[in-house]
């Protein structure tokens, strides 16, 4: 299996986070900062070989092979959380909600008790967006609270978003900028 360049992890990362500003999906703060604590046995090797197949199909809109290569990722070794988490992101790229809300909590679950940090901060991200979408506002302020303790910018970001005094200058701030023009 080959090296990821930078550009291919950003793709990756746009993908599988399609809400994150671009020049984090670039400068991803996490890959340093937190990583998941896995020995690389030989069940979670061939799962993370097939979670890789399961994102490359994804990348291509093979949405089925992707979700059925995800499933045997998780049954390769049930123990990790990420490919729980990419399974959700197939989910929701398929309409597939419930089954997306599932999935990242059972991720969430599994990173919390196995020291995933990693998996466990775009967990939250992933289900905090959600939670945005679905309009459970509170809920998604949960989530990104949790990851922004883990050191997600992006979830800093949300909750700034989320923030109405925050929204409220923001918008203040644009009619002041377009009067100047």
């Amino acid at each position: 299996m080959s090296q990821l360049s930078s550009h291919d992890k950003a793709v990756l990362n746009c993908l599988f986070n399609p809400n994150l500003p671009l020049d984090q999906a670039y400068n991803e703060e996490l890959s340093d900062n937190i990583k998941d604590q896995e020995v690389n046995t030989p069940d979670i090797f061939k799962s993370k070989e097939l979670e890789t197949e399961g994102i490359k199909l994804a990348e291509v809109s093979k949405f089925d092979d992707a979700l059925n290569m995800l499933n045997e990722a998780v049954r390769a070794s049930p123990k990790r959380a990420s490919p729980y988490n990419n399974r959700a992101q197939v989910h929701q790229l398929m309409k597939n909600t419930g089954d997306a809300f599932n999935d990242l909590t059972m991720a969430i679950d599994l990173a919390s008790k196995y020291s995933q940090k990693r998996t466990l901060c775009q967990a939250f991200c992933q289900r905090g967006l959600l939670y945005r979408k679905e309009e459970q506002i509170e809920l998604a302020k949960e989530d990104f609270e949790k990851a922004a303790s883990l050191g997600s910018l992006f979830a800093k970001n949300q909750l700034v978003e989320l923030n109405p005094y925050a929204a409220l200058c923001n918008q203040m701030l644009r009619q002041a900028f377009e009067s100047l023009k």
